[in-house]
């Protein structure tokens, strides 16, 4: 079952390092989730699930690098946090290019990350609030007309009404009688916030 509350995923080979960690994030109040291997991470691993995931650069099998790579292909938005020995911090940063959160070199205190994560679970917090908002801002632009949406990308481009109705060949009157329905189905209480709403919807759909 789905947990309400973010999860600190803890994927490390080292089993010791595992449960020390595991510890320190139920120590301050945080869930946390401690796996072995890249593997069962993703066979576990639910993307509704909020969180973030703290990952071992350097594992057998599957490595650190690997899984990002297959959590990026899949879409998946979970902030990670790389830990790293001295002689992997070249891959912690090529990581850090490739859309890792941040990444942590061995030994760090308690305290650093502790801090990173709470950083982490902000971003992941934003992230999902934003793409909760677009989804339902397209739904909103779904349920409209195709006479709506008409004109509504006409009003949001700054023609007047009797430009768009010009343009439609329909009346001013019927113009302003449509234009009421978009600002109602989209709730959009300002010609400003409904122009927000689709540079927002537009730029969804530009960058996945």
């Amino acid at each position: 079952m789905k947990s309400t509350a973010p999860i600190v995923y803890i994927v490390d080979d080292d089993e010791a390092v595992r449960g020390s960690l595991r510890m320190l994030m139920r120590s301050v109040g945080l869930q946390a989730q401690a796996l072995g291997s890249a593997r069962e991470f993703l066979d576990a691993y639910d993307r509704q699930q909020s969180g973030c995931l703290v990952l071992d650069v350097r594992m057998p099998g599957m490595s650190g690098m690997e899984l990002q790579q297959q959590l990026n292909q899949r879409g998946a938005t979970i902030p990670v946090i790389f830990i790293s020995g001295h002689g992997d911090v070249p891959m912690a940063v090529e990581a850090m290019q490739h859309g890792a959160f941040d990444f942590l070199q061995k030994p760090f205190r308690d305290q650093e990350l502790l801090d990173r994560v709470q950083r982490a679970l902000a971003r992941d917090a934003q992230s999902r609030a934003s793409l909760a908002a677009g989804a339902q801002i397209r739904e909103r632009i779904e349920s409209l007309t195709p006479r709506e949406l008409q004109v509504m990308q006409l009003v949001t481009q700054g023609k007047a009404n009797k430009v768009v109705g010009a343009t439609l060949g329909v009346s001013q009157r019927t113009v302003e009688i449509h234009r009421a329905h978009v600002m109602e189905k989209m709730h959009a209480r300002s010609l400003a916030e409904l122009v927000r709403m689709v540079l927002d919807a537009e730029d969804a759909t530009q960058n996945p």
